[in-house]
């Protein structure tokens, strides 16, 4: 019955089985990339009808597990408060998927879009805890990708014409102070981030070696030093320092990623660059606040009628709110992205 329904479901939306991967490098071109899987945080994840309340795609650290029909028939959601933006994120913009209101079946996208991140996560509970009980650390958006959907996806996904989207340090590097530093053993921030983002390239090396995927892009941390309630702190947490540290080791650790998998189209998108440019000239942008954020940024018609709320348009603030990019910068934020990756296959 079980395979009926996954057939049925595959045959709905005209997919065929991919090929096998061969063991030589594929020529990335973005623009005949079949698919993007990402993992990470609040600024990655998409809102799924069967994923956990403001958090993810599919599932929870209470859910874990999910069958093929449970992947196959769920869909992104897209209203108001299906991102931690108000709006699309830098995934749907890029893949032009779940752009409208209303419900849309990732595979029916162009390249299709599987979002196995979630909202609040860390790296890993091992150096900082989980945010809620039924947040799903990054080393287990890799296992529960590793163990229920990556069987699925392979009957009609290619690993060489997918790309892998990472993005996750965000929540680790504001914890890692507040959890961290009073420990008797704490060894430095740098070093802390070189151990955690250690986890993070091993965890990412099983999707190369298990299942053949061979692109990746990687993304450095935005400006947190530049968020409503750093600008306003005289101790910003994290401070501009601690952001260059983390962003230092991501560098580090992808060309060392890259080093090891020569097989493998390794990327980092350097994201900071991109959302410091927006910060520094916003005007261009059609952005007018860069230090603060409306308020009732939730409320059900702040988007149509923000002035009843003293606010701007969502569009010309920087800040969704105390830590969030509104909808508007995900979307230039994609674009960035976008060219970026065009690039990357000259």
């Amino acid at each position: 019955m079980e395979a009926l329904k996954i057939a049925s479901i595959l045959l709905l939306y005209g997919v065929f089985s991919a090929a096998l991967p061969t063991s030589s490098k594929p020529t990335f071109n973005w623009t005949d990339t079949q698919s993007l899987i990402t993992f990470g945080d609040s600024y990655t994840y998409v809102q799924g009808i069967d994923g956990y309340a403001n958090s993810t795609f599919i599932g929870s650290r209470l859910d874990f597990a999910f069958n093929a029909s449970e992947l196959l028939s769920n869909r992104i959601v897209q209203n108001q408060t299906a991102t931690a933006e108000g709006g699309p994120n830098w995934v749907e913009y890029l893949t032009g998927c779940a752009l409208k209101p209303g419900l849309t079946a990732p595979i029916t996208c162009r390249p299709q879009l599987w979002d196995f991140a979630f909202g609040g996560s860390d790296i890993s509970e091992q150096y900082t805890p989980l945010h809620h009980n039924w947040t799903v650390s990054f080393v287990n958006q890799i296992k529960q990708f590793s163990d229920y959907a990556q069987p699925v996806l392979s009957k009609f996904l290619n690993p060489r014409e997918a790309l892998i989207g990472v993005w996750i340090g965000i929540n680790d590097i504001g914890d890692s102070d507040k959890y961290n530093i009073t420990k008797p053993n704490f060894p430095g921030f740098p070093s802390f981030y070189n151990t955690i983002q250690t986890t993070e390239y091993a965890a990412v090396q099983q999707l190369h070696d298990r299942f053949g995927y061979r692109n990746f892009v990687f993304f450095t941390l935005p400006p947190l030093d530049r968020t409503p309630g750093n600008v306003a702190s005289s101790a910003p947490n994290p401070n501009a320092t601690m952001v260059g540290w983390y962003n230092s080791g991501l560098a580090s650790h992808t060309a060392a990623f890259a080093a090891a998998n020569p097989d493998s189209n390794v990327m980092l998108f350097d994201a900071h660059a991109v959302l410091g440019r927006i910060l520094d000239a916003p005007a261009g942008y059609g952005i007018r606040n860069t230090t603060g954020y409306c308020p009732e940024y939730n409320a059900p018609d702040i988007l149509t009628d923000p002035e009843k709320y003293g606010c701007l348009p969502q569009e010309e603030y920087f800040w969704f709110n105390t830590g969030h990019l509104t909808s508007h910068v995900h979307r230039i934020l994609a674009g960035e992205l976008e060219e970026f990756l065009v690039g990357q296959g000259k």
